[in-house]
C-alpha cells in the first residue's frame, strides 16, 4: 500500500496483508459476518432473533459465524443460568468501531438499489 510516496505492507498476527482495506475484509468480508454484526449494531440479539432477521443463514453457519465474531472480539456472548438456557449476542466495544464502516456500506447498497434497483417496502 502506498502512503505518502512510501510502500507499505501490513502484519498483524503474523500475517501480511498488502493493504489496509485486506485487514478490514478479513474480519467482516464474506457473505455474512457484516450483516450479523448489522444486526447487532443497535441491541443484544438472541440466536433465534438474529436468525428470524436472516432467513437464509444456516443454523450451522450462523453459529460459526457468531463463535468467529467472538473470537475476534466483535462480539460477546453472554449465557443466562436459566431453564431453558438463554443466551444473548451484542457488541463489544471493538465490534460498536465497526458501525460508521458498516452504515457507510449499508447506505451505498442502498444509493446503488434506489439507482440501478428498487427497493420494495414489505
Amino acid at each position: 500500500m502506498k502512503i505518502d510516496d512510501n510502500e507499505y505492507k501490513f502484519i498483524l498476527n503474523g500475517k501480511d496483508y498488502h493493504c489496509a482495506l485486506d485487514i478490514t475484509m478479513s474480519f467482516i468480508g464474506g457473505k455474512w459476518k457484516a450483516v450479523v454484526l448489522w444486526y447487532l449494531r443497535k441491541e443484544k440479539k438472541r440466536f433465534s432473533e438474529l436468525k428470524e432477521r436472516i432467513p437464509e443463514i444456516t443454523d450451522k453457519m450462523l453459529s460459526t459465524q457468531l463463535k468467529s465474531l467472538e473470537a475476534d472480539g466483535f462480539i460477546s456472548r453472554t449465557l443466562y443460568a436459566e431453564v431453558p438456557p438463554r443466551v444473548e449476542y451484542e457488541m463489544t466495544e471493538e465490534g460498536r468501531s465497526l458501525i460508521p464502516v458498516l452504515e457507510a456500506i449499508a447506505n451505498w447498497g442502498k444509493e446503488k438499489a434506489r439507482s440501478e434497483g428498487k427497493m420494495v417496502k414489505l
